[in-house]
C-alpha cells in the first residue's frame, strides 16, 4: 500500500474515531443533563416539601397561641371585674330586663286603652331608664360591658304583645308586666342581703323600693288576677258583713216587736 492511501486510511480513521468520541460525548453530556435535572428537581420537590412543613408548623403554632390568648382574655374577662358569677349574671339579666321594660312601657303609652296603663307605661320608662343608666354605670366601673340591644327572647316579648292592640294589648302588658316585676322584686330583695359586692348590694337596696311600687301598681293594672281577686274577695266580705248586719238587725227588730206584743197581750 502506498502512502498516499495509508495516510488517507489515517485521516478516516481519525474521523471515525472523532464522531465515535463525539456521540459518546454528547451521550454523557445528555445523561447528566437529565441527571442534574432530576436532582434539581429532587431539591426543589425537598424544598417545597420542607418549606409546606414549616409554614404548616408556623401555622399550627399560630392558631395554638391564639387559641391560648383567646381562652386566656374570656378568663381575665371573668375575673377583672373582681365579682362573682352570680353577681355578674344578675347585672346582665337585669340590664336585659330593664331594657324590656323600658321598651314595653313606650308602646303602653302609645298603644293603652286604659288610662292606668298609659300612665304606668310612663311611670315605667322614667324609673327604668334611670335605673338602666345607673346599672350601666355601676358595670362599666365593674369590667363589664353590658349589651346595647335586647337579645332574641327579650325582643319576641317585645314583638308578641307590640302587635295586639285595644284591651288585649292592655291584658297582655299587664300580665308582662307583673311577672316581671315579682321576678325583679324577688332578685332584687336576695341580692340585697346576700350578694357578695358591696356596691351592687347598694345599688339593689336603693332601687328595691321603686320596683316594689311598681309591683303594687303593676297588681292593680287591668286584667291582673291579683287585683280582681282582691276585689272579689273584698266584695265579698263587705257583702257578707252586710248581710249579716241586715240579718242581725232584723233579728233584733223581729225579737223586740214579738216582745212587745207579748207584753201588750198580758196587761190586757
Amino acid at each position: 500500500m502506498s502512502n498516499a492511501h495509508l495516510v488517507k486510511s489515517a485521516h478516516i480513521w481519525a474521523v471515525v474515531v472523532m464522531l465515535f468520541g463525539a456521540i459518546v460525548f454528547a451521550g454523557n453530556a445528555g445523561s447528566n443533563t437529565r441527571n442534574l435535572a432530576q436532582e434539581n428537581q429532587n431539591q426543589n420537590s425537598n424544598a417545597n416539601q420542607n418549606q409546606n412543613r414549616n409554614a404548616n408548623q408556623n401555622a399550627n403554632v399560630v392558631t395554638n397561641k391564639n387559641s391560648n390568648n383567646s381562652n386566656a382574655t374570656a378568663a381575665e374577662a371573668a375575673t377583672t371585674s373582681g365579682m362573682s358569677s352570680r353577681d355578674q349574671k344578675f347585672i346582665t339579666e337585669k340590664a336585659m330586663s330593664g331594657m324590656m321594660e323600658v321598651e314595653l312601657g313606650r308602646w303602653a303609652a302609645q298603644k293603652g286603652t286604659s288610662e292606668q296603663v298609659k300612665e304606668f307605661g310612663r311611670r315605667v320608662v322614667a324609673d327604668h331608664s334611670a335605673v338602666n343608666t345607673e346599672l350601666k354605670q355601676l358595670a362599666s366601673t365593674k369590667g363589664i360591658t353590658l349589651a346595647t340591644e335586647l337579645d332574641a327572647k327579650h325582643q319576641a316579648n317585645v314583638r308578641k304583645i307590640s302587635r295586639l292592640t285595644g284591651e288585649e294589648f292592655d291584658r297582655a302588658f299587664s300580665k308582662m308586666m307583673l311577672k316581671s316585676h315579682e321576678a325583679s322584686v324577688k332578685d332584687f330583695e336576695k341580692l340585697s342581703t346576700s350578694g357578695e359586692d358591696a356596691d351592687l348590694k347598694a345599688f339593689a337596696s336603693k332601687t328595691l323600693p321603686t320596683l316594689q311600687e311598681h309591683l303594687t301598681m303593676a297588681r292593680a293594672l287591668p286584667g291582673n288576677a291579683t287585683s280582681g281577686s282582691g276585689g272579689s274577695n273584698t266584695n265579698s266580705a263587705t257583702n257578707s258583713n252586710a248581710n249579716s248586719n241586715s240579718n242581725s238587725n232584723r233579728n233584733s227588730n223581729s225579737n223586740r216587736n214579738s216582745n212587745g206584743n207579748s207584753n201588750n197581750s198580758n196587761r190586757r
